[in-house]
């Protein structure tokens, strides 16, 4: 019997692999897949190679009509490498990809893999100070963006400043068809940057530059569980940006372990609708590392849109459709869909948020598919618990733990000793893909482990079957579809302004996007504030996602008895329908 040693085992700590008493969802883990099943480490690149060499006539990517096969996607990925690498690029070196779901994400990712630098993922939607702290804690030597102005000006301002030292530029008209390409050139011109007359244009890379010739380079060979393949940035318990530390063991082990799930799926014959962004863990491993490695075809979709969602379903026919649960909510309910338009999908995973069971059966009776939940976290690479395709599933539970991957939930009041089953506790989790640490921040590193064990800030209960259900967050997190929001960024953006004494910002219910920020503001004596006027202030401070959709100005905030501002109250408040200033415009 195969086993998968957990990194950075304790001594006592359970092992994944062992068969052990403790592991309630071995009486009824889903047939076919084995939990037991060796999961060995690979560079992740050599996980992409191998695709490229099996499937290089198949379609890997479609964006916007254009189709770019392995083989082609595979050439573009050699000649970058051999660029970088002409340029002066060195293993170690971290570098942010400022790009939507685009060809050239996935170029550069496994470009910058096979010369050893470390890929830090960044929200192209974050505004130039939310980049400018990331680029500066990661030291961030180069960023990829696209020359499109609304990504390459933000870019260019921390070249300007000194954030970092270079850029790759990717020029957007030549992902597109012909006709496309030559329409674009003449009514967009003015979306796309002049980065020749940029005040740092010397200090630009461009991409057909360095992939205008091919060549050699020194292809790195990984410590593989030891060396950076990506830093995926997280708030974490505190809300304060931290950078885990991912290693190629992390992420292909996550990448097995999804496919054993998917155990029916036909390697090289899925394709795959690529909404969920490649910048966020979940569409990063769940969508381009999975669906790479197994030969699928990706529809690339830059943002959603649900008309745009709905004309690529019916036309390229996905069989798989990974999401979060507004997006199953959006097709559901829309009223230009039909039943016959879903009947490719096979597989429908829910994850980043909390799947309304409401949205789950409404789904899957429209669908005819089934739409199951899964959880994960940035430190876990992410996947660690998913609900079956077939066979035994239950509502309202995130599932069971991937193959290797060992669970248990532990005392709130003591994070080493483990609660009965039924009980609830602190969900902690140990396995191969569980992240090295925090980048540079031992501190937060040893408050999140415990032995072997991550130590999720998820209170839950597993039931006798092994089945994982979430009932309440330690973190002060918002999840809003799917991503995470944390208030204290929020709240340190409002005090910014003077006419400003007291704020706090809780999570409210919202029926499209989960949960959606609202926040309580108490003005200094004598000031004047209007919710226009506060937002035109937090716009350039807040990113869309961030900005909250309700205000409420109030004479006093309530207060715990040591004298903090209590958000238990608001949240009660907000729950029982006291949004009384109504929604905030988008």
């Amino acid at each position: 019997m195969g086993g998968v040693a957990v990194a950075g085992q304790a001594p006592g700590e359970p092992r994944a692999g062992d068969a052990h008493a403790d592991f309630p969802w071995l009486g009824s883990y889903p047939d076919g897949i084995d939990w037991h099943a060796d999961l060995p480490p690979r560079p992740l690149h050599d996980i992409f190679d191998e695709a490229v060499r099996r499937h290089s006539s198949r379609p890997c990517t479609i964006f916007l009509g254009q189709t770019l096969s392995y083989g082609e996607i595979g050439e573009l990925t050699e000649r970058l490498a051999a660029g970088l690498s002409r340029a002066g690029l060195e293993p170690g070196t971290r570098v942010a990809l400022v790009l939507p779901n685009t060809p050239y994400y996935i170029v550069a990712y496994y470009a910058l893999l096979k010369l050893g630098a470390v890929v830090v993922n960044v929200n192209p939607l974050y505004t130039v100070e939310e980049m400018d702290h990331q680029f500066r804690d990661a030291g961030c030597e180069m960023a990829v963006t696209l020359d499109l102005a609304m990504l390459f000006d933000k870019v260019h301002a921390l070249v300007e400043r000194g954030t970092i030292p270079h850029a790759l530029v990717c020029p957007f008209a030549d992902l597109l068809p012909t006709v496309k390409k030559w329409l674009f050139r003449l009514f967009k011109r003015r979306e796309v940057a002049d980065t020749a007359a940029a005040v740092r244009a010397d200090s630009l890379l461009h991409f057909r530059e360095l992939t205008g010739t091919s060549g050699t380079y020194p292809r790195h060979e990984p410590d593989i569980g030891s060396d950076l393949a990506v830093l995926q940035y997280t708030g974490g318990t505190t809300g304060t940006p931290k950078g885990a530390m991912l290693t190629h063991a992390n992420l292909s082990a996550n990448i097995q372990q999804i496919s054993l799930w998917f155990a029916g799926a036909r390697e090289g014959e899925e394709v795959m609708l690529a909404v969920l962004p490649f910048f966020h863990v979940f569409g990063m491993t769940g969508v381009m590392n999975f669906g790479l490695s197994q030969g699928y075809s990706l529809v690339l979709m830059p943002r959603f849109d649900l008309d745009e969602a709905i004309g690529l379903i019916r036309r390229y026919r996905p069989t798989i459709l990974p999401g979060v649960p507004t997006l199953f909510n959006a097709l559901m309910n829309s009223e230009t869909l039909s039943g016959e338009d879903l009947s490719s999908l096979s597989y429908c995973v829910s994850g980043g948020a909390p799947l309304p069971l409401e949205v789950r059966r409404g789904f899957e009776e429209r669908a005819q598919c089934s739409l199951v939940e899964g959880y994960g976290l940035s430190e876990t690479s992410p996947v660690t618990n998913l609900n079956p395709f077939k066979g035994l599933r239950k509502d309202g539970s995130i599932g069971q733990p991937v193959p290797g991957t060992v669970e248990e939930i532990r005392s709130l009041d003591d994070p080493a000793s483990p609660v009965p089953p039924g009980e609830k506790g602190e969900l902690c989790i140990a396995g191969p893909q569980v992240m090295k640490g925090y980048w540079n921040n031992e501190a937060e590193t040893e408050q999140s482990f415990t032995g072997a064990f991550f130590r999720t800030g998820d209170v839950g209960y597993m039931d006798e079957d092994g089945f994982v259900y979430l009932v309440d967050r330690i973190k002060d997190i918002i999840v809003c579809s799917g991503f995470n929001v944390y208030p204290r960024r929020i709240e340190e953006a409002i005090y910014e302004h003077p006419a400003v004494e007291e704020t706090t910002v809780v999570g409210v219910s919202d029926d499209y996007r989960g949960e959606t920020p609202k926040a309580y503001i108490r003005l200094r004596a004598g000031q004047s504030l209007g919710e226009d006027e506060l937002r035109a202030f937090l716009e350039p401070k807040l990113s869309k996602i961030e900005m909250p959709d309700y205000f409420e100005f109030r004479d006093e905030l309530p207060k715990t008895l040591v004298g903090k501002l209590s958000k238990k109250e608001l949240r009660e408040g907000a729950d029982s329908g006291d949004e009384s200033d109504g929604k905030a415009d988008p």
